[in-house]
């Protein structure tokens, strides 16, 4: 019995040694709007702990080197680019981009990156499909516009759908020029519009005629972001730069510089524009009714 106990001991005492420590290097692509909220909220979420941050801004090159720091979190697609120009060996957890942009920085830089992970801002298949079928009950046939940045992902769109009920109906569009026709092919063949992150399609320049095209074939817009949704889509499911914080934090404290596989975002965040809605003629729920409907759906899995 005494063995046994001291063996619980050890154990015990093992586990409580276990604290990861050390130094993390905090590059931000911009000092400003969502960078400067994920790097207080990523700072708040590790206060307290053995970690001690630098924040730094988007390095150059001319900028001295700096001592190694034991793990690097880069905010957003170009600082995540010239940390991997100025320290390919260093462990790092990219975030607040989408994964076309990381997958793309990462073979623009020919690295085998078995030391960094990511965070996306896409949302993943699944939780898109439980949202749309909680927003609009009873419309079905959700469309899509793909390029080459987001083609590859239409298959798991179309069996999370498929899984929910709802029908993937899509268009290509590679090009500016492009665009506008496969909208208005799509649009009388749907009854929604699913936007992801792409840089192709919905970039800044493009999002007026999309929003302008799809009301008036009066079909809504369902977003990725909150500016959006200001913008005129009628709703978004995204992730803020805080909850990206969160989950970065619980990574940080979990794992150190043992990093996981790249993943989606665990927390999530809905807007909707209820004038939107009225214009377009549409009844929906309200933000807590949708994700109390979304986490009941999770938790009866």
């Amino acid at each position: 019995m005494l063995r046994l106990l001291l063996r619980a001991f050890v154990v015990f005492s093992a586990t409580l040694s276990i604290a990861w420590a050390g130094s993390i290097t905090l590059a931000l692509s911009d000092h400003g709007g969502p960078y400067a909220e994920f790097a207080s909220a990523l700072g708040e979420a590790l206060q307290g702990g053995s970690w001690k941050i630098t924040t730094s801004g988007k390095p150059t090159a001319g900028d001295p080197p700096s001592a190694a720091p034991d793990l690097i979190v880069t905010a957003g697609g170009e600082a995540l680019r010239q940390t991997l120009a100025r320290a390919p060996n260093a462990p790092i957890i990219a975030t607040l981009l989408p994964r076309q942009t990381y997958e793309k920085i990462l073979a623009e830089t020919n690295k085998g990156r078995s030391r960094s992970t990511a965070i996306y801002l896409d949302q993943p298949p699944g939780r898109q499909a439980a949202f749309l079928r909680h927003l609009l009950p009873g419309q079905k046939r959700i469309g899509m516009l793909f390029s080459s940045e987001t083609r590859a992902s239409a298959t798991q769109f179309r069996q999370a759908f498929a899984n929910a009920g709802l029908t993937l109906d899509s268009e290509d569009s590679d090009t500016s020029s492009t665009l506008l026709p496969a909208l208005n092919t799509l649009l009388p063949r749907i009854n929604a519009l699913l936007a992801i992150p792409d840089g192709t399609i919905f970039k800044r320049d493009n999002i007026k005629a999309i929003l302008i095209t799809s009301y008036r074939h009066q079909r809504p817009v369902i977003a990725f972001s909150a500016a959006f949704v200001n913008a005129g889509a009628l709703a978004a499911l995204y992730s803020t730069p805080t909850q990206i914080a969160r989950q970065t934090a619980d990574i940080v404290n979990s794992l150190g510089p043992t990093l996981p596989p790249p993943t989606a975002p665990n927390f999530f965040a809905i807007a909707i524009n209820q004038n939107v809605a009225q214009a377009l003629g549409l009844s929906v729920p309200d933000e807590a009714t949708i994700r109390q409907a979304m986490l009941a759906d999770r938790e009866s899995r």
